[in-house]
């Protein structure tokens, strides 16, 4: 556990900002801030810090990362995605601000990167609710409305907009379509983390799936043309929107150089598993929506090539939706029907949106 005060968070503010800095309040972030005592915070906790600098109220989010599974097991696996995160955040519009990488010695101190014993990344605090919010309220409500429509088509302009920026190797291609298989956060780590057997979800059954993205990662790998900035984990989590199609994106990972279909495959799928969880098949408001994304992305960037690529990004979602340690409520037809829409997908020679529910047997 590390001890935060006023002290501590005085002390190194003051520092970084070389000004005079006046602390407010501190605590867990979604909670009330308070002031005074010393406070103790266990890693992966964001902890929200309200200061003031020359009487200008500011906001601070100082996260750190938890050790577990997905490739978070050791401190260097951690301080690998915090220096990544300062480094990459700012060059990504519309992406909240990182203001400083550090790390804590001995639980007690912050420092800017001596003798650490755990990693974090100080970023700016962005106002805004949720995407994931919006689309709670489509999958248990029939309405759409002008304005979710106005955002939909306003995160598809968005991608289409930063997937125009060419990356500057083709080695990180290779590297990004291997590490979509093989990276603990990805495909494999996720299938390690399934318990087997799980219902019907048994150890022969991910194999299958494993040995059919790899045949995927032979087709695809060679496509290096295709490599583009891209934000790397575009879920609604990590989207805030504040009044109308004003948004702000967070969280950024997996590398800055990817294909574009990583971004589409992880917003896109999140309208499919909203609707499933609704009614076992994608239809009404999420249909408009889903179909909507894909044909309007298709028509502004060009990019028909990306449903010959799409299959196994599609897949490395539904993981994560089927997965009994993300989802362990997740209704049994629903995860059979992700399951069913991996083998499908992974059969097909291109992704066709328009064969969803075919693809998920509904």
């Amino acid at each position: 556990m590390l001890e935060l005060n006023e002290k501590v968070l005085h002390t190194y503010l003051e520092s970084l900002l070389d000004k005079r800095v006046e602390i407010v309040g501190f605590g867990p972030l979604g909670e009330p801030v308070e002031s005074g005592a010393d406070k103790a915070y266990g890693y992966g906790l964001p902890v929200l810090i309200d200061y003031k600098v020359g009487g200008q109220a500011k906001r601070a989010v100082l996260e750190t990362m938890k050790p577990g599974p997905f490739g978070h097991e050791g401190m260097a696996d951690r301080a690998q995605v915090q220096l990544w995160n300062y480094e990459t955040f700012k060059r990504l519009p519309r992406h909240a601000r990182a203001m400083d990488v550090g790390g804590f010695e001995k639980g007690k101190h912050l420092r800017s990167l001596r003798r650490i014993e755990e990693c974090f990344v100080l970023m700016e605090f962005v106002e805004g609710r949720g995407y994931f919010e919006d689309l709670d309220r489509l999958r248990d409500q029939p309405e759409l409305s002008e304005l979710d429509i106005a955002r939909a088509d306003a995160l598809c302009d968005y991608l289409v907009e930063i997937h125009r920026k060419p990356g500057p190797d083709p080695g990180l291609y290779v590297r990004h379509i291997r590490e979509l298989l093989g990276h603990g956060e990805c495909i494999m780590g996720l299938m390690d983390s399934y318990p087997t057997p799980h219902g019907f979800i048994t150890a022969a059954l991910l194999e299958e799936i494993e040995q059919l993205c790899l045949s995927w990662r032979w087709r695809i790998k060679s496509r290096t043309h295709r490599l583009r900035q891209r934000h790397g984990d575009f879920h609604p989590w990590n989207i805030l929107f504040r009044s109308g199609t004003d948004f702000s994106v967070l969280d950024r990972s997996r590398g800055e150089w990817g294909d574009p279909a990583d971004d589409i495959c992880s917003l896109t799928m999140n309208y499919l598993f909203s609707s499933l969880q609704r009614s076992g098949r994608l239809d009404g408001n999420l249909e408009t929506i889903f179909q909507g994304f894909w044909r309007r992305y298709l028509e502004q960037s060009g990019d028909a090539e990306i449903l010959e690529v799409a299959a196994p990004f599609l897949v490395f979602r539904a993981l994560v939706m089927a997965s009994p340690i993300w989802y362990p409520h997740l209704e049994d037809p629903v995860r059979r029907k992700l399951f069913n829409f991996m083998t499908a997908v992974l059969d097909e020679k291109s992704f066709n949106p328009e064969k969803a529910n075919a693809y998920c047997g509904a």
